[in-house]
């Protein structure tokens, strides 16, 4: 639906509000939502689409994504993933770092990030800076420049030109990061010699060796580290993809004595369990590892009691040929797992098994990841005077995750094949349809989104 200049309007019975799930009509002009009217409205206006109980919902924000390009667009790239989002009602998402080439670690670098987008955003998207070893002088520009906070690795990344940093980096790092008032993302694993690695090396193919081979202590030790740095330099720190329960305790202790710190996991901890990974599949590798049943329903109390802030997927693509498929070598195939395009079914289908409604699916997918961005006041809720970026979907429909409908570039995903509840029929970017039942129905409409 084209927007007239006056305006038009979507009505539901399943608006998701602060106020709970109500039957609205809302009234969207210039790209912002104008008005919310209790009930079905019919006006001589403005025209209303009926959308009888589909639910409307804050579209959902990532802000942990592997665009890969420019340099390595072979693995991803602007175009596909943006229409991945918006195929899975994702708004707005959130550039990752690396592994682009070059990787975003200067200003210059950020500028050729962006220039690489003219033309493919069907969705809106911001940009993460890095923290590498000798970096740290250039940093006040690369935050000046737009990024919306520094990402850095504790081990190593997984390509050589984003070497992860030492402690001597993040102390010369952080007081510029926590002078602009910006988060440290840090990928939070300690590696160190342990039996675990020397039985993956004999035996490659085997996930519970993988599994072993990056034990929880790996990440609490480094959560340690991040909680002390974040303590001693007041500076705001995320903790990515959390996978290890047994660092929530910690977490919970400082977040009770009122520290900066944020944290998220991603759909595949809350999703898979290491029990059920057979041997020989790559497609389900990742670091931090997906770990046992048992540990990834502590992150679900986590989520429900919120230790842990927001739920993001790290979409992170490779090539059929990285990721070692006909092989089966978990040692030498790349660790990312692609599933930006079905988080939202994905994340409800678990949530729903566990008592979690759809207000907490808002709160965990998009108000809180709106918040930690710094656009709490234009996106993630349905308020008058907020950005109409909005998902319609119906979240009792059951689909199955099939080849035809991924999106992103390369058809390689552990949840090809599943069943999951929650089907996507439109996407609104800026108050404009962008995308409806399996179309793509606007020029990509995707704006550039800076540091807040």
């Amino acid at each position: 639906m084209d927007e007239p200049s006056f305006g038009f309007a979507l009505h539901s019975t399943r608006v998701v509000t602060d106020s709970g799930i109500l039957d609205l009509t809302l009234r969207i002009k210039d790209g912002i939502i104008s008005d919310l009217l209790p009930g079905k409205v019919n006006s001589a206006e403005f025209p209303v689409e009926e959308l009888h109980n589909l639910v409307i919902m804050p579209g959902i924000i990532d802000s942990h994504v592997h665009v890969n390009e420019p340099g390595r667009t072979e693995w991803e790239g602007f175009e596909t993933i943006t229409k991945a989002a918006i195929a899975g009602g994702i708004t707005t998402l959130v550039d990752m770092p690396l592994n682009a080439s070059p990787v975003t670690t200067s200003a210059f670098a950020l500028q050729e990030k962006i220039a690489s987008t003219r033309g493919k955003l069907y969705c809106n998207c911001g940009f993460w800076g890095g923290l590498v070893p000798d970096n740290a002088d250039v940093l006040e520009d690369l935050i000046d420049s737009g990024v919306m906070g520094i990402k850095a690795f504790l081990t190593h990344s997984g390509i050589d030109d984003f070497p992860n940093v030492t402690l001597d980096d993040l102390r010369k790092g952080m007081p510029v990061i926590a002078r602009h008032k910006v988060p440290l993302l840090a990928h939070a694993e300690l590696d160190e010699a342990h039996p675990g690695l020397e039985a993956f090396e004999k035996n490659p193919s085997s996930y519970m060796a993988f599994l072993r081979s990056r034990p929880n202590s790996w990440e609490d030790k480094a959560v340690e580290l991040m909680i002390r740095l974040c303590r001693e330099f007041n500076c705001p720190v995320h903790i990515v993809h959390l996978s290890s329960a047994s660092s929530l305790p910690q977490i919970r202790a400082a977040k009770a004595e009122g520290l900066p710190l944020t944290v998220e996991t991603c759909p595949h901890y809350l999703f898979f369990c290491a029990e059920e990974i057979p041997d020989g599949s790559p497609v389900y590798k990742c670091t931090p590892p997906i770990r046992e049943r048992a540990n990834n329903e502590k992150l679900w109390e986590a989520l429900k009691d919120g230790t842990i802030d927001f739920v993001v997927t790290d979409h992170s693509p490779a090539t059929p040929e990285l990721k070692k498929l006909d092989s089966g070598n978990l040692k030498q195939a790349w660790g990312g797992i692609s599933s930006l395009q079905f988080t939202l079914p994905v994340v409800w289908t678990a949530a729903r098994q566990r008592g979690f409604d759809l207000n907490d699916i808002t709160r965990l997918m998009s108000a809180h990841v709106a918040r930690f961005l710094g656009y709490e006041n234009s996106k993630g809720a349905i308020r008058k005077g907020y950005d109409a970026d909005l998902v319609v979907w119906d979240p009792d429909k059951k689909i199955k995750i099939e080849k035809s409908l991924i999106r992103y570039r390369h058809k390689i995903t552990p949840y090809l094949n599943k069943e999951v509840f929650g089907e996507i029929r439109q996407t609104y970017v800026g108050g404009k349809k962008a995308y409806e039942q399996g179309n793509f129905v606007s020029f990509p409409l995707g704006k550039i989104l800076m540091k807040q």
